[in-house]
């Protein structure tokens, strides 16, 4: 019997054989809790985290809105930072979530932010 985690465990598995990130185009992760959204740029050849921003954040926690306009906020702080490290492309990884909803929204805003994938 398949339960969701092991569902989402399993799309998870097949996107990331097929994507993986450089020092030149990271892999822009996502993951979504109940309450929080949490987003990386990963070199996946070094196994390290280029930038990160999350909801919990002091300036995006302060803002009033609900859970995907937070996303949004989220999606552009992380394009923010990684355009003030040079990085302008990046590879999205939804994480096997579905490509909707806060994941769109988080999405959205990087791209406004100005993130290329």
């Amino acid at each position: 019997m398949s339960t969701k985690v092991n569902r989402r465990q399993k799309i998870r598995y097949r996107i990331r054989k097929k994507i993986s990130g450089s020092a030149q185009t990271p892999r822009f992760s996502v993951f979504r809790s109940n309450s929080d959204i949490y987003v990386q740029l990963i070199d996946d050849t070094n196994g390290t985290t280029l930038v990160a921003a999350s909801s919990r954040d002091k300036d995006i926690k302060a803002q009033k809105g609900t859970k995907s306009e937070k996303s949004k906020m989220v999606g552009a702080a992380v394009a923010a930072k990684a355009i003030a490290l040079g990085l302008t492309k990046c590879v999205f990884d939804r994480s096997g979530y579905l490509y909707h909803g806060r994941i769109k929204a988080v999405a959205e805003g990087a791209r406004e932010g100005g993130l290329q994938f």
